[in-house]
C-alpha cells in the first residue's frame, strides 16, 4: 500500500453505524506534527491528522494534508498518535451473567448488569482502550451475551450504560455470544463433570436451535403456528446465523480442537480465547479460518490448564496465518498496561505490524467492526490516543485518548491522572457526598 492514507473528505454517502447520543459538538481538529501509526499502512514520521464530526476527515504527512480554513490546530510535535485500543475481552463494569442453576443459559445479556459508572472503565480510557466487548465469565458452558461499548466518557461519566453501546443501523446493541470449556465449567451438577459431557449439551442445545428455527420458517409469518418464543434458543438461532460471533474461552489443545468440531457442525463463527496451547495446534486453527484472541501474563498460575501458555504464541499463530489480537480479561491484566501484551509477543517473535494489529486492527475484525474502527482513516471514527513515545516501549505513557473526536482522558487533567497512577479514590466509582469532604485535597495530599 502507499505511504500516505489519500485524503478525503467524509461522504454522506458513508455506511454509519448508529450510536449512543453524541456529546456537544465540537470544533474540526488538526493534530500536526506528531508520528503517526495508522495500522494497516506505513508510519507517518511527521504527520497531520484532521478529525470533524466525530469522524476522521484526514490523515497523511503533514506536507500532503490540507487543513480547511478555520480548523483549530492542535500542536503534538514530538507525540505519536495512533487508533484507540480494542479489548475483544473484559469484564470491567462489575458485571454478572448467567448463575448456578445451569450451565447454558446463552439468553442473559450481560449489559443488564453493568455499572456504567464503574472506576474500571476510566482506567481503560488511561491505557488507550477505546472500544472493549464486554462479556461475562466463563463459569458456564455459555454464560450469555457480550455487549460492544464505546468508552464515551467525556463530560464526565455516563448515565447509563445505554449510552455506551455500539449499535447496528436498527438501535440495536451489537455483541456476541460467550462459550466455555475445559475446566471451569466442570463441576457440580447440573454442571457437566466431565469435558465429554461439556460437548454433549452444548451439542444437545444448539440442536434444539436448528428445531427451533426450523419451526419458525415453516410457520412462514403464521402467529399461530409459531413456537411459544424461547430466548435461550433465540441467541443460539441468531449465532448459527452468523448475526452473533461466539467468542469461545477455550485453553488446552484438546478443548481448542472440540470448539472448532462445534463451530463446524453447527455454522457458527467463532473467536477463539485465551489458547493457551495454541501454539500446539496452530494449523488446525488456522485451516479453520479462526481467529484467536490471545491473553498473555508474565506471571502464569492458578489454572493447571494454562500451564503451557507461552510469549511465542502470538508469533507463532501469525507465522501459521491465524489473525491474533490480545485481550485483557481485565482484571487478568490491567487495561493500564494493555499494549505491554503486545510488546511480549513481539520479543519473542511475532512481528512488529501484527502486533500493532492486534491491539487495533484485528479485534475491530473480531467484532465486526473494522469498516468504523481499529485503524486511523477517512470516514472512521475518531477514536485515537497521543503517547509520549513508542506503543512498544513500557516506558511510554498514554497522555490523551480520544473517542468520537472527543477527548475522554487527558493525564494534565488531576482528576483523569488519578485513574492512570492510583492513589486514593481510584477505584470509588461514586464520591462520598459528605458536607466537609474536600475530593480535590483528599486526591493530591493537598
Amino acid at each position: 500500500m502507499p505511504s500516505m492514507i489519500a485524503r478525503a473528505a467524509l461522504m454522506g454517502t458513508l455506511l454509519v453505524i448508529t450510536c449512543a447520543p453524541a456529546a456537544a459538538a465540537e470544533p474540526r481538529r488538526a493534530f500536526v506534527g506528531a508520528r503517526i501509526i495508522p495500522i494497516g499502512v506505513d508510519e507517518i514520521a511527521v504527520g497531520t491528522l484532521v478529525v470533524d464530526g466525530g469522524k476522521i476527515v484526514a490523515v497523511g504527512p503533514a506536507d500532503q494534508v490540507q487543513i480547511p480554513p478555520g480548523t483549530d490546530k492542535v500542536d503534538v510535535t514530538g507525540r505519536v498518535i495512533m487508533p484507540g485500543l480494542i479489548c475483544t475481552h473484559s469484564h470491567i463494569g462489575g458485571i454478572g451473567g448467567a448463575d448456578g442453576s445451569g450451565p447454558i443459559q446463552p439468553g442473559v445479556r450481560i449489559y443488564d448488569s453493568i455499572n456504567a459508572r464503574d472506576s474500571g472503565f476510566k482506567r481503560a480510557l488511561a491505557g488507550g482502550l477505546t472500544t472493549l466487548n464486554i462479556m461475562p465469565g466463563s463459569g458456564h458452558l455459555i454464560s450469555g451475551q457480550t455487549v460492544y461499548v464505546k468508552l464515551r466518557f467525556f463530560g464526565g461519566s455516563p448515565r447509563k450504560i445505554d449510552d455506551l453501546f455500539i449499535r447496528d443501523d436498527s438501535g440495536n446493541p451489537l455483541g456476541g455470544l460467550k462459550m466455555a470449556n475445559g475446566t471451569n465449567s466442570m463441576r457440580d451438577a447440573p454442571f457437566p463433570g466431565t469435558r465429554a459431557k461439556s460437548a454433549f449439551l452444548v451439542r444437545e442445545q444448539y440442536i434444539k436451535a436448528r428445531e427451533y428455527q426450523a419451526k419458525i420458517e415453516r410457520a412462514g409469518g403464521d402467529a399461530a403456528k409459531l413456537p411459544p418464543r424461547d430466548l435461550n434458543l433465540e441467541a443460539l438461532v441468531e449465532a448459527m446465523q452468523g448475526k452473533r460471533i461466539v467468542h469461545h474461552h477455550t485453553h488446552r489443545h484438546d478443548d481448542i480442537i472440540t470448539v472448532l468440531r462445534l463451530a463446524q457442525e453447527f455454522g457458527f463463527r467463532v473467536v477463539l480465547h485465551h489458547v493457551s496451547d495454541g501454539w500446539k495446534v496452530a494449523r488446525e486453527i488456522a485451516a479453520a479460518k479462526a481467529p484467536c484472541s490471545v491473553i498473555l501474563i508474565d506471571s502464569p498460575g492458578g489454572k493447571l490448564e494454562a500451564r503451557d501458555m507461552q510469549f511465542e504464541t502470538g508469533g507463532i499463530l501469525e507465522r501459521a496465518g491465524v489473525r491474533v489480537a490480545f485481550h485483557t480479561d481485565d482484571w487478568i491484566t490491567d487495561s493500564r498496561v494493555f499494549r505491554r501484551s503486545a510488546a511480549l509477543a513481539v520479543r519473542a517473535g511475532m512481528s512488529r505490524k501484527a502486533a500493532l494489529e492486534s491491539l487495533t486492527l484485528a479485534g475491530a475484525e473480531m467484532l465486526d467492526l473494522a469498516g468504523r474502527i481499529g485503524s486511523l482513516a477517512p470516514g472512521k471514527d475518531a477514536d485515537f490516543q497521543i503517547l509520549d513515545g513508542d506503543p512498544l516501549s513500557v516506558y511510554t505513557k498514554v497522555l490523551q485518548t480520544w473517542v468520537d473526536g472527543s477527548r475522554a482522558f487527558d493525564r494534565d487533567d488531576p482528576k483523569d491522572r488519578l485513574y492512570a497512577v492510583g492513589g486514593f479514590g481510584a477505584g470509588h466509582d461514586q464520591s462520598p457526598y459528605f458536607c466537609c469532604f474536600d475530593e480535590e485535597e483528599q486526591a493530591t495530599g493537598r
